[in-house]
């Protein structure tokens, strides 16, 4: 009888799981500093009582809001959890991990993909459970909730602040400093604002206004040069006049945290005399007026551009750009830059890789005498251009048609004839010229002396091979 053995399985000891914390507070103050130590104390302790866990880490943010996407612990853990070091992460509640049900439910999904679990200790809610999702679905709704709520109390304390004249917190701006609860001006960025809003008033750009500062070596506070956004701030900023004007801005959701500027949606409250004042209030209302009337102008206000009366008048009638104006260098015309040719062609041919069906450029020669004609003028006039023409239209190439500011409209076809117009008789001669000087000068002699030389060497070798290929046959 044969002898049998039992083998007895081996046994496999169950792994260690991964266990990471996540901890968080909301506001870097003394106190919640001393709440974060304690939360990663605590985990730390935590996670090393429990023998069947791996200690893999506890990840905690500081001063982030739960809304916030750019908690980069948060975002550290994440990572982690892809890369495979995490098997169970651990936090204290909902809200310490998100506040906006779509993307905690986001997350929890995306980590139970990876088969990592999520254990919120308050609510004792593990997101492999069966109705763990079901669970944080309600309880995020409740956190998201909390966060709608504590924003609206936020802004009734704001406009109660704003509605006793005081304002929300020190803010800061470029010319003032605080001293106690009061703005007391720097004379240096004084100096600066004032001549800001001089140059507006002397009908100087912004533009002209960056670039003179930057030559000059004047800086903002932090020691950058002021940019067209800079300048335009302290322009409209009413604070500058010795008044404060408070919820010029807002924030409109609380969970994205994107701030809109106050165009009615929110009562806005005007605190007079507060501080002395850098500019006087007839002048900054002017400077209002001013700039509304140059933004009517649109490109024509700013005198630092290169416009003419063509500019955003001549629109694509394929892909509805402006045509832009382009010269360049052109050898065989002589026009009014000299040796430039000028010409207005599609702004999108301009751009990298831009694309356009109606790609030939027009002249600038020929848009004016098409102009001329048109208006039955006898020659071209921009101010009769100007207050005639409201816009003209290139459908296909070669043709444009132009829109009256009577409404009425007409289609005018054109043709280049620029090399014909420019082949006369004494630029025929000039070239003719050329060609006898490039014909018998002594580097022409030279280059056809040294071609030669090479061409007869290339045929005497191939001849030798030849003779050579008979000889073997």
């Amino acid at each position: 009888m044969p002898r049998i053995i039992k083998l007895e399985p081996t046994p496999v000891l169950p792994a260690q799981k991964r266990v990471a914390a996540y901890a968080r507070v909301s506001v870097e103050t003394g106190r919640t500093m001393n709440s974060l130590s304690a939360q990663v104390s605590y985990y730390n302790t935590f996670i090393q009582q429990h023998p069947e866990w791996e200690y893999a880490g506890v990840y905690a943010d500081n001063g982030e809001s739960g809304t916030s996407k750019q908690r980069s612990e948060f975002q550290r853990l994440l990572a982690d959890c892809e890369a495979g070091k995490v098997d169970l992460i651990i936090t204290k509640s909902i809200s310490r991990f998100a506040r906006n049900t779509v993307d905690l439910l986001t997350v929890v999904r995306r980590l139970k993909e990876l088969g990592v679990a999520v254990w919120f200790e308050e609510q004792n809610i593990d997101s492999l459970s069966g109705d763990g999702e079901l669970m944080l679905s309600i309880l995020a709704s409740f956190a998201q909730s909390e966060v709608q709520s504590l924003s609206d109390n936020t802004k009734w304390a704001i406009q109660k602040r704003f509605a006793e004249g005081k304002p929300n917190g020190k803010f800061r701006i470029f010319g003032y400093q605080w001293q106690d609860d009061r703005l007391v001006i720097v004379p240096e960025e004084a100096a600066i604002i004032r001549r800001i809003y001089e140059n507006f008033l002397a009908g100087k750009s912004r533009l002209e206004t960056e670039r003179e500062l930057e030559a000059e070596g004047s800086f903002t506070r932090l020691g950058c040069t002021f940019k067209d956004s800079n300048l335009k701030a302290i322009l409209t900023n009413t604070t500058y006049t010795g008044n404060l004007l408070f919820q010029k801005e807002y924030i409109a959701d609380p969970i994205s945290g994107k701030r809109k500027k106050n165009r009615g949606e929110l009562p806005q409250f005007f605190v007079p005399d507060t501080h002395e004042a850098i500019i006087d209030p007839e002048v900054f209302e002017f400077v209002q007026s001013e700039m509304a009337r140059r933004k009517g102008l649109g490109h024509f206000a700013n005198k630092a551009l290169n416009l003419t009366c063509f500019t955003s008048k001549i629109k694509c009638g394929s892909c509805d750009r402006s045509y832009v104006r382009s010269t360049r260098v052109n050898h065989a015309e002589v026009t009014e830059l000299g040796d430039k040719l000028i010409g207005w062609v599609c702004s999108a041919t301009k751009h990298k890789g831009g694309r356009c069906p109606v790609r030939k450029e027009i002249p600038e020669r020929i848009l004016k005498a098409v102009c001329a004609e048109v208006l039955n003028l006898p020659e071209f006039d921009e101010t009769a251009f100007s207050q005639r023409v409201d816009q003209v239209v290139v459908p296909a190439p070669g043709v444009l048609v132009f829109h009256f500011t009577d409404c009425t409209t007409a289609t005018k076809t054109w043709v280049n004839t620029a090399k014909k117009d420019s082949w006369t008789p004494e630029r025929r001669a000039q070239h003719s010229e050329m060609l006898r000087k490039r014909e018998f000068s002594p580097e022409a002699r030279e280059a056809r002396s040294e071609w030669m030389k090479a061409y007869w060497a290339r045929r005497k070798a191939g001849e030798a091979a030849g003779r050579q290929e008979a000889g073997q046959r």
